[in-house]
């Protein structure tokens, strides 16, 4: 049974698949690969918030997705410190935007500052209905460490139903 909230039809909306390559220009916009350009226009809704909630991965939320994790943070009482550090971190770097008709989304400059974004190729995946942007060093720590356990991961995941 499909339910009609905003973030349902989010997930319902197929992410792009693999890693794309990116760079923001001299005004701090992303131009987003066609394939990401078409998710964002699928889901009939204009709003998005750019931001970084552990202030090293910047996230691309469709706003629908966004107010979801505010009403998360609202209500998560395991917690709530971390919370509310995550929500502060989310706000003090983010700020909502719209994809123009190029398919460019600005980035606010304290954003692009403090995670290094700018003059390097960037990456970007969906990942949880939201789109993760990799700076260049952070991309190959990632890929480090996904390649040392790689095999072991595998065989875990296996273990557990990966097909």
């Amino acid at each position: 049974m499909e339910s009609d909230t905003p973030v349902a039809a989010a997930t319902n909306v197929e992410a792009p698949r693999g890693m794309y390559p990116a760079r923001l220009d001299d005004k701090g916009r992303l131009k987003l690969p066609a394939t990401f350009q078409q998710f964002f226009n699928s889901l009939g809704e204009r709003k998005l918030f750019v931001t970084s909630v552990n202030r090293r991965i910047a996230q691309i939320y469709p706003m629908a997705v966004w107010k979801e994790n505010e009403k998360f943070f609202e209500s998560y009482t395991a917690n709530p410190v971390a919370a509310r550090n995550i929500a502060f971190n989310a706000n003090d770097l983010g700020a909502e935007a719209e994809m123009d008709a190029q398919g460019r989304i600005l980035f606010n400059p304290e954003l692009r500052r403090e995670l290094n974004l700018e003059g390097q190729e960037l990456h970007l995946f969906a990942y949880k209905g939201r789109v993760e942007v990799l700076n260049e060093a952070l991309y190959l720590e990632r890929k480090h460490s996904a390649m040392k356990s790689a095999a072991e991961d595998q065989d875990l995941l296996e273990m557990a139903g990966l097909r």
